[in-house]
């Protein structure tokens, strides 16, 4: 599964959310899995969504046709647009699905990793990480993927800030140390974004 990660700053709210709103179109699309976003916690006006695709190839071709279409809703309503693609390499908790509608937070993780650390960084998202944060109440589903150049995302759901506060309080700095985090990342970046749900497709 690919993984579309966009955040920008946005300029016209009103004009961003009426914008929103045509991407409701993407069912119809071939190989479209879900979508999903909302606003920054911590940063006024940023907006971040999440799209998600069977593979590269169906995503290639919806950007090749339909997508330039859909997005001119939005033209003029925001700047400093990024965008990155990952792929899906597993999941946090099990069974990851594409849904928005069980979760009112999504937590969102952004590593660049140090040269030759890959493997270490993965292996202990997979042994200290992933059973922490699965063990944590009000964690619903989350996925770790990979971009090129060593960039790896960790996006998790949650039901409630709260209980991710909570979680991010009592566990996140003994398990950074057993991780090896300071060994293994360059650089991270993160974000807390409360899931707007009628931008939910």
């Amino acid at each position: 599964m690919l993984v579309k990660w966009i955040r920008c700053t946005v300029t016209d709210r009103r004009g961003f959310e009426r914008g929103q709103r045509k991407w409701a179109g993407l069912p119809g699309e071939p190989g479209f899995r879900g979508q999903g976003g909302g606003w920054s916690r911590g940063r006024q006006g940023v907006a971040h969504v999440f799209t998600f695709w069977e593979s590269r190839s169906f995503y290639d071709s919806f950007m090749a046709r339909a997508h330039d279409r859909l997005a001119a809703a939005q033209n003029g309503t925001y700047t400093d647009l990024r965008a990155t693609l990952f792929d899906h390499r597993f999941d946090v908790k099990t069974g990851f699905e594409p849904r928005f509608t069980d979760a009112d937070v999504v937590r969102v993780a952004h590593t660049r990793v140090r040269e030759g650390r890959v493997d270490h960084f993965a292996l202990m998202q997979e042994k200290v990480w992933n059973p922490a944060m699965a063990g944590s109440p009000g964690m619903v589903r989350g996925l770790f993927g990979e971009a090129p150049g060593r960039e790896f995302l960790v996006l998790s759901m949650w039901h409630a800030a709260a209980e991710h506060g909570k979680y991010r309080q009592e566990r996140v700095e003994r398990l950074s140390l057993r991780a090896q985090i300071q060994a293994d990342v360059e650089a991270l970046t993160g974000d807390v974004v409360d899931l707007e749900p009628s931008w939910t497709v």
